[in-house]
């Protein structure tokens, strides 16, 4: 159930506008607690403190000897191996005096009375083993403090971070068998149009493929979320409002593909003027100005546009980010880059510019073109691209200059 307040909806905003908007609304996400092999990929619904220190004693980085430092200003130097230090095995018997040493591994516990590391490769033990020459300075860098890495009780992983395998293995570290996570959002994808249908079947005049729910799924899958794909709407509203219905009691958010613009057959418009909530309509982004964003019978709606790109763009630019603040995420959501330009690039007056670009690294530097067609009908445009430029309105960018852009 969406919350929220909104008064008059607002027409065709700024990016920043419409994720501001956005944002107002929030839906209540539950919690569950899963084991780390489950883990991968999910967001914190908490933040953990560690429940120990690490390390947890003093220890080596290094296999070598145990020594007191002052014993090794002057190498080479023969002092007496009195014993091993190995990990796992702490011997509170074993102190190193002056002029003895003691045989250490990488982990082990670092002995009492020795304040640095001789590694290996720069000592030479007598064939008794009794005696070590050591043929350099010892390091008292080679020695891992307690605690330096983490301390207990100190608050090592936040609240709404998604779970990589660092993360896991620091949460192995921190002493958690399983971790408080929220459960995976269900969304909803409605495709919207007469003309759609399912890959593999038979086209007819003026009928084309349904694509955007697979891609759409494919998006929401990337953000570890649960997609619903509903068979593609015919242009009926009474088809429509059927599907938006049983989408609010099936989902905790709804997408819709088409249907959006100021046409009489843009019916996703037409219902939600007549019978949801808008909060806003329309969008300063090219490609991609026409969504919607509302609610219906209380679910959160974005009314996505029907061209693929348009799809992708406005999810990326709009829907992603709302998704992680669900989640406790905090932004930014994009990872920005300048390039250099190798042709011009128009950007319209009002909008910011999101042109499809191929980056790469040259003798120039990380360089940006445009090899594709950019119309918002060719998805081939975003899978031969790895980039979208991020032009500020009216901000055109000739060749050469350098710009911002968003790795896809």
């Amino acid at each position: 159930m969406a919350q929220g307040r909104f008064g008059r909806m607002e027409y065709f905003v700024s990016l920043e506008r419409a994720l501001e908007l956005a944002k107002q609304v929030s839906v209540q996400l539950g919690e569950e607690e899963i084991i780390l092999d489950d883990a991968h990929g999910r967001y914190l619904s908490r933040s953990l403190e560690s429940k120990v220190d690490d390390p947890p004693f003093d220890n080596s980085s290094m296999d070598g000897f145990a020594v007191r430092h002052l014993d090794t200003l002057s190498p080479p130097v023969r002092l007496e191996i009195i014993g091993i230090s190995q990990a796992a095995a702490i011997s509170e018997e074993l102190v190193v005096e002056k002029g003895q040493a003691a045989k250490i591994m990488t982990g082990a516990p670092i002995p009492f009375g020795s304040d640095a590391i001789i590694m290996v490769e720069k000592t030479k033990t007598s064939s008794d083993g009794e005696w070590v020459e050591i043929l350099a300075e010892a390091k008292p860098g080679f020695i891992r403090k307690k605690g330096e890495n983490l301390e207990k009780g100190v608050e090592a992983l936040h609240l709404g971070s998604k779970l990589t395998p660092h993360h896991l293995g620091l949460a192995a570290t921190m002493g958690y068998p399983h971790v408080p996570v929220y459960k995976k959002l269900k969304v909803a994808i409605i495709s919207t149009g007469d003309e759609l249908k399912q890959p593999g079947e038979e086209l007819q005049t003026g009928e084309i493929y349904e694509s955007n729910s697979f891609g759409l799924a494919g998006l929401v899958k990337e953000l570890n979320c649960i997609p619903i794909r509903y068979p593609a709407c015919a242009d009926s509203l009474d088809k429509l409002r059927s599907a938006l219905d049983t989408a609010a009691t099936e989902a905790d958010i709804i997408l819709t593909s088409g249907g959006v613009s100021m046409g009489e057959w843009d019916l996703v418009r037409k219902i939600m003027e007549e019978e949801g909530e808008i909060y806003f309509w329309r969008v300063k982004i090219r490609p991609g100005s026409p969504p919607i964003f509302g609610s219906w019978k209380g679910t959160p709606i974005f009314g996505l546009p029907g061209n693929p790109v348009s799809s992708h763009v406005v999810f990326r630019m709009l829907t992603r980010p709302w998704i992680l603040e669900q989640m406790g995420v905090k932004g930014p959501y994009e990872t920005i880059v300048p390039v250099k330009l190798l042709e011009d690039v128009k950007a319209t007056s009002d909008c910011h510019t999101l042109r499809r670009v191929t980056i790469y690294k040259s003798d120039e530097g990380m360089v940006a073109s445009m090899k594709t067609h950019q119309g918002s009908g060719n998805l081939h445009s975003l899978v031969a691209a790895n980039a979208l430029t991020y032009l500020q309105p009216g901000s055109s960018a000739k060749a050469g200059q350098t710009i911002d852009v968003i790795l896809l």
